[in-house]
Order: C-alpha cells, then structure tokens, then sequence
C-alpha cells in the first residue's frame, strides 16, 4: 500500500464500518478485512496499525471466530474492541468469563494508566458498552489500565509490545472521550501522520487512472447522481476526451432532469457526454406492466441493452467506469470472506456480464458516501448534485403504481415539481432522506364548486433516515404539508386528494414498489 493504512478486522459488529469512518474522521486511511485474513497477507498489506472490531459472539463458544494468532508476533499496533479485546486476551493466555451482571449502554469509565491510550485525558468519563463477557485475567504482560463499577478490568495494555484493548466502544459518540482514544492510538501508537484528505485522494485517483487506462478510451453510465458525477470529474481531469460518458434519458426521470444533467456537464464542465433519448423503447416495453419486479427487471434489462449499443460505438473503449463504493464492497463479503454468506448482493460488485469484454475502473471504490460528497465538493460540484435525495434507479416507474404511461408520468412529474418546491422553501431537502410523491392507481370523488370530480389520489412520503436501511417517517410541520397539499390540487390538472404516508422502515419500505 503506498498510503498509510490501519486495518480493521471484522468480527461482525454492528459498528465495524464506524469504526472505519471514526479513523479516517482523524485523516488516516482505513479498511476492513475478515477476521480470519492470514497473517502473511496482512503483513504484505505494511499496515501502520490493526484493530479488532466487537462483534455478537462469545470467545466462550465453540466456534467464536479467531485471528490468525500470527498477527500478535508481527511487531503492528494493535487495538482489540470489546469482542476484540476478549479474543486477544484469550489467544494471549488471560481469561475471559461470561457475567450475569451485563454492561449496556452508558457508564462511568475510570482510568487507571493515562499513559497511551488514555493520554491527556481526564481521570473519569462517559463511555459505551455492550457486553455480557469480561475478561477476569490480563495476559502476561498486561496491566489494567482503566475499569467501571461493573468491570474491574475495563482496559488492558502491554506497551512494550504495543498491543491495547478497551472493554468499550470508543467509536460512538456516547463515549464521550472516543475520538482522542483512537487518535492517541493512531498518532502515539502507530505513528500515523494525518495525511488522509479528499485533496490527496483525488490526485491519487488521478494518478492511478492515468496509469490504468493509459491512451485507451473508457465510458461511464452518467445518471447525474453524486457517485458517477465524481467519476465523470475524476475521469476527465485524467483522460480528458478519452472518457466518454453516456446519459441515456429512459423518460422516467423527474421533470426537466435530463436537461439540467446535460446542461452541467456539457457546457459547463464541457465532458465528453452523449445523450441519448430512449423514453419511447422504455414506455413500450412498459405498456400493460404492474408488477413491481417485473418493471424494474425491464427497466434494468432496457437499460444494459441500450449503454452496450452505445459503448460498442466508442472505437478503441476498453474500460467501463463505474461509481462503487465502499460499502458496495463491504457488504458483498461477510466477515469470512466467504461470497455465499454475504450480506447483500450489488449489481456493480463482482465484475461484469461475461459478453462484456471491458475492463472496470472503480475510482470511488474505497469511498463512503459522505466522502464522495466531499469530493464533489473540493471538485466543484454544484449542491444540486452533491446533495441530491437518492433517487431509484427505475425511476419515477416504481412511483406510479400500476401501468406506467407517458401521461402519468407527466403528471406525476409536475405533483413532484411542487413537493420539491416546497420542501426545498422550507429547508428541508438536505435534512430529510427522501421526499416525493406516490401515484395511487385509483381515482376518488371531488368537489369542484357545483360539480363532483372523478380524478387521481397521490400519496406524500417524507423520511428520515442515515443509510437507507431503516427510516421514520419525517414530521413535517402542518403549514408544509398545507402548502404542498394545496399546490398540487390547485395547481396539477387531474388530482383532488393527497394523503401523507406515516409508515416506518420496517416493516414498510421507502418506496411503495
């Protein structure tokens, strides 16, 4: 690796990628690996630091997972998180019991030793626990260096041999004093110099595209989304004209969208785009089409054909872009390593369809998501961009439920219009997750001064949440909802009636397809 790097090995805690995120916060390059990842290949990786993530097993069991014991004589830092504090102690001759009395959630930690770890801070403070084992022992070597009322043996060290464990979670933000604990190891244990920026990062993809691709051609599948926007960039400062971006517009995007991503990209960051107007090839294979699975198999189906028609036009392309991310990756593996287990598969991990013969470039392959939106940032980006609610990739087809035609979409498109005016007015489109509309497929009753209409129902849905996988619904405040509920009826032809879906994530999903 040429950059400084500490490795995280993942026994499958919940806050393994937090843990990630926490060391990189201290602009030091991290990653996670399974907990059973060979000394030898670890030590081949030259990291300056290790850390053992928690996780939900009990070293007491029969088959708790266990690090190759090979990487406590590799002479690395090494920092052990709760459950990574208890394997160590167990691989290094101390003992580790299971207790009746289990710590949960805040507690007073006591420090015993404030030198490493606990340097510079005060005697006592809050911290984050969760868990029902203890190590009683310390292994040879060791000493306590800070404990609870609960548990005697909060912490242990061997600074002759630079190896620590903390009983606690020093990357949650309930610990009140987390972010110097890991700093202290970082740059007083492992020696690492805060060198991780978005500016280095991008003159590192930079550097690295223009080595991979050379004088060949690569396309990129544009969507006008945070993560391929910066790929597009990226792409361009190392390649220039070399890089061609396809925008296919599959008439299933929000109102005036395929005209304000051209806009951006080819006249003011003048790329390489070509657009491409599809919207009739999607509504016809669409026609007569409810279910939910179907339409987006379509969709995507539609998709693939069309970018492959136009990537087989670029003479001399041999590369594929695309906007991966990190945890893309992450959850692709399981904390084994091992594919069948994983947790989720991604359409963009693994490789390509095996008729494609391009090679992929993944510049944002080791990116969170806020940090893509750093990039964007440093890049240029205007917020519209970098900033953007996720929005599905079928579209506005799995917001219409039931047939999807050229004249409900239009007319989903402008009840949409008005839910982003008023949000945005509001502001509120950056501190809610999503925020759209929902075409019902019926009609109710209305009153229009003497008459009785017959005209469409569309539902509002608004959510908060920080990664999509669970939500609540947003309580917008009563004048809001008043305003979109009036703009819409007043002013989009064809609807009477918008109600506003109070359903969290689970059981419901965010979108109702």
């Amino acid at each position: 690796m040429t950059r400084q790097t500490v490795l995280i090995l993942d026994f499958g805690s919940q806050y393994t990628q937090l843990i990630a995120r926490r060391v990189r916060e201290n602009k030091v390059f991290s990653k996670i690996i399974p907990y059973n990842t060979p000394a030898k290949e670890i030590a081949a990786m030259a990291p300056k630091g290790l850390i053992l993530s928690g996780g939900p097993a009990s070293v007491n069991e029969k088959k708790s997972p266990v690090p190759d014991k090979g990487i406590f004589k590799l002479g690395i830092p090494i920092l052990g998180i709760c459950y990574g504090m208890q394997v160590m102690a167990e691989v290094l001759g101390g003992r580790v019991k299971h207790t009746k009395v289990r710590e949960f959630g805040k507690t007073e930690l006591f420090i015993d030793d404030n030198a490493n770890l606990f340097m510079r801070l005060p005697g006592n403070f809050t911290c984050w626990a969760s868990h029902g084992d203890h190590v009683i022992k310390v292994p040879p070597g060791f000493h306590t260096s800070a404990h609870t009322m609960n548990a005697p043996l909060a912490a242990m060290s061997n600074s002759k041999k630079k190896l620590f464990g903390v009983q606690f979670h020093p990357e949650v933000t309930h610990t009140e004093k987390g972010s110097q604990i890991l700093g202290n190891f970082l740059f007083k244990i492992c020696g690492c110099l805060a060198r991780w920026t978005m500016e280095s990062f991008i003159k590192e993809a930079v550097d690295n595209i223009k080595k991979t691709v050379g004088k060949d051609k690569v396309v990129l599948g544009l969507s006008g989304g945070v993560d391929s926007s910066v790929v597009a960039i990226l792409l361009h400062r190392a390649i220039g004209r070399n890089s061609r971006c396809i925008f296919i517009d599959n008439g299933l995007l929000r109102k005036d969208e395929p005209q304000q991503i051209e806009k951006i990209f080819k006249s003011m960051y003048h790329l390489n785009l070509d657009y491409k107007e599809g919207s009739k090839r999607f509504l016809t294979r669409l026609k007569g089409i409810t279910e939910p699975e179907e339409k987006r198999n379509i969709i995507g189906d539609e998709f693939v054909k069309m970018f492959e028609e136009e990537a087989d036009k670029v003479k001399s392309a041999k590369y594929l872009a695309q906007g991966t991310l990190y945890p893309d990756v992450i959850e692709s593996i399981s904390v084994t390593g091992a594919p069948s287990s994983r947790i989720k598969s991604h359409h963009n991990v693994g490789g390509l369809p095996k008729h494609m013969k391009l090679k992929l470039v993944e510049p944002l392959r080791d990116l969170f998501k806020d940090e893509v939106r750093l990039i964007g940032k440093e890049l240029g980006l205007p917020d519209s961009i970098i900033y953007r609610q996720p929005f599905p990739g079928p579209g506005l087809a799995i917001r219409i439920i039931g047939e999807v035609t050229k004249e409900r979409l239009d007319l989903l498109r402008e009840v949409d219009r008005r839910v982003m005016d008023e949000i945005c007015s509001a502001g509120l489109y950056e501190k809610v997750w999503q925020s759209f509309a929902v075409l019902l497929p019926f009609k109710t009753v209305g009153v229009m001064g003497d008459e009785r209409t017959y005209e469409n129902v569309v539902a509002l849905r608004c959510v908060e949440s920080f990664d999509g996988m669970t939500a609540d619904w947003t309580k917008l405040p009563y004048e809001v909802l008043e305003k979109i509920s009036n703009r819409i009826i007043n002013e989009v032809k064809g609807v009477n009636r918008v109600v506003y879906d109070i359903s969290s994530k689970p059981p419901a999903t965010i979108e109702w397809e």
